[in-house]
């Protein structure tokens, strides 16, 4: 890895997606009084993305974590619930596991598509986010990365006297921590969609 890895910008031509993954976009986690923070804005990033997916008619696949009895996103309860509902056609690949490829068909859905690049949104930046975009790039797909589209929490105070880190650098630190094949762009007005040929 370079020192000057990760500087977001547009993304290049040849990185054109094929497919939108959107992470654990739960209402616990986006909605609600213990939502990320900015969430709006998040809501905001997310809801373009999602529109100009449709528009150009590519896959959309969404992630949705099982979490623990108890926990916000405990299976069907409302936090658990979308917070954009699929629609028809599109996948819901529930997952236990902060990768979304562990014990999931989501690799299948992609190569279905004939998917070579996605584009990855959601929460949490440092989390599930982070541990499917690393997945995904190991099984040679291209990730593009919009800094707009993802978020967590503030990192609380921990041993040696470390501070409290503000939710926008640690999602920036999970950024930089995805290394050099990701590629990040400034926001999701620079990615574009378009889907694979179809076979004759």
């Amino acid at each position: 890895m370079t020192g000057e890895a990760n500087d977001a910008g547009v993304a290049n031509d040849g990185d054109v997606a094929g497919a939108l993954l959107l992470v654990d976009v739960q209402r616990a986690f986006i909605s609600g009084p213990e939502a990320v923070p900015g969430h709006v804005d998040l809501q905001r990033a997310v809801g373009a993305l999602l529109r100009q997916a449709r528009a150009a008619g590519v896959p959309v696949i969404f992630l949705q974590n099982d979490g623990p009895e108890g926990a916000p996103d405990e299976p069907k309860t409302d936090g658990w619930e979308l917070f954009f509902p699929a629609e028809a056609g599109e996948a819901v690949v529930r997952k236990r596991k902060d990768d979304g490829f562990d014990g999931t068909d989501l690799e299948e859905l992609l190569r279905a598509g004939k998917v070579e690049t996605i584009a990855i949104c959601g929460m949490l930046s440092e989390m599930c986010l982070a541990a499917t975009a690393r997945s995904a790039m190991a099984k040679d797909f291209t990730v593009i990365l919009a800094n707009d589209a993802h978020a967590t929490y503030d990192v609380p105070p921990g041993p040696g006297r470390s501070p409290m880190v503000p939710a926008r650098l640690a999602a920036r630190a999970a950024e930089w921590s995805l290394g050099d094949e990701i590629v990040l762009v400034d926001g999701v007005e620079d990615i574009a969609f378009a889907a694979a040929p179809s076979s004759s």
